[in-house]
């Protein structure tokens, strides 16, 4: 896993990613031991961090936010907060964070930028690790945002991870789309992969889960039943992509999945943008918004371009699987 890192700026310590901590305030004690810090007028911020869960991906988003923080020299103060995929602890954190103050809040994934969203229309918040702000009502529409919510957006390039599942396994013709209902994001691209699978002539089989608890029953009954396993970013599946690489590994099935992460933790190949960047550019939008004055209502949602994507592949998933990597470009193997 790799761990936000925290600018040497940060006047409040970081809380574990788990959230075993409890809620510290955006608050905290001055540089020079004063009993607050300043405000964003004096020139030092108070930034809150709300992370919806903690797996690779958002570990990595979080990271390339707080590195963008620190190449600008910015003075600022940290609360890091995980609601380990609970709504209502999104929803708590968020409010602490409103009550307390906080110059801007930083939201990953979507059900956390809901939240936030919800409990505040005047503190700027920067969203990342959502693919279509417009579409979960974060924004008035992506090109043009309207009010105090812009962001990074994670949308993957769906159509050239379909295209690679074809590359690796040109019999499979039964795809298994799997994804968690509880994210509507999720659910915008498994609409993308059933559209660009039968569009290429591929059966889509969609197979989802509501929690993680029935992650385990759900896989073990599509492997029966698909050639190979199509995961788009998906928080939950994400987060428990060991256990579902695992058990489709043992049956031979591949699995083609949304990000680099998802194969770092056991999936068999993605067409994959990169977390830390896409945190990164999150960071640089809060930047501007902090100590440039920049709107967030005129602040288009960014995306990563697909020259940014990167080829990744799992070699012992391939090996159980009986993929052929050696067919691809220049993949990193992992």
């Amino acid at each position: 896993m790799n761990t936000p890192v925290l600018s040497r700026r940060s006047l409040i310590s970081s809380l574990a990613l788990a959230g075993a901590l409890p809620l510290a305030a955006c608050g905290g004690t001055s540089s020079d031991g004063g009993s607050e810090a300043g405000s964003a007028a004096s020139g030092s911020y108070r930034i809150g961090v709300l992370q919806l869960t903690q797996h690779a991906a958002l570990d990595q988003t979080n990271e390339g936010f707080i590195a963008a923080l620190d190449d600008a020299g910015i003075d600022y103060e940290v609360d890091q907060q995980n609601a380990s995929n609970d709504q209502t602890a999104c929803q708590t954190i968020a409010q602490t964070f409103v009550n307390d103050g906080c110059d801007l809040i930083f939201a990953i994934g979507t059900p956390a930028a809901q939240a936030v969203a919800a409990a505040t229309q005047d503190i700027p918040i920067v969203g990342s690790a959502i693919t279509d702000f417009e579409s979960v009502g974060l924004v008035e529409t992506n090109d043009a945002p309207g009010g105090n919510v812009t962001g990074s957006s994670d949308m993957t390039p769906v159509a050239d991870q379909i295209a690679l599942l074809q590359e690796l396994l040109p019999d499979a013709q039964n795809v298994g789309i799997l994804y968690c209902t509880a994210e509507e994001n999720s659910r915008i691209q498994a609409e993308l992969a059933v559209a660009t699978c039968e569009d290429a002539g591929l059966t889509p089989n969609e197979q989802t889960v509501s929690s993680s608890n029935e992650i385990q029953s759900v896989v073990e009954t599509m492997v029966g039943q698909v050639d190979v396993i199509y995961a788009p970013t998906d928080n939950t599946i994400a987060a428990a992509m060991a256990q579902v690489s695992s058990i489709a590994d043992e049956a031979g099935v591949p699995t083609i999945v949304g990000c680099d992460t998802m194969v770092q933790d056991g999936g068999t190949a993605s067409y994959s943008i990169n977390y830390i960047d896409l945190g990164r550019k999150a960071g640089e939008m809060a930047v501007r918004i902090l100590s440039e004055g920049a709107d967030p209502a005129e602040m288009p949602v960014e995306f990563l371009d697909a020259s940014e994507c990167t080829l990744i592949a799992n070699q012992a998933s391939a090996d159980a699987c009986g993929v052929d990597l050696s067919i691809l470009d220049d993949p990193e193997i992992v």
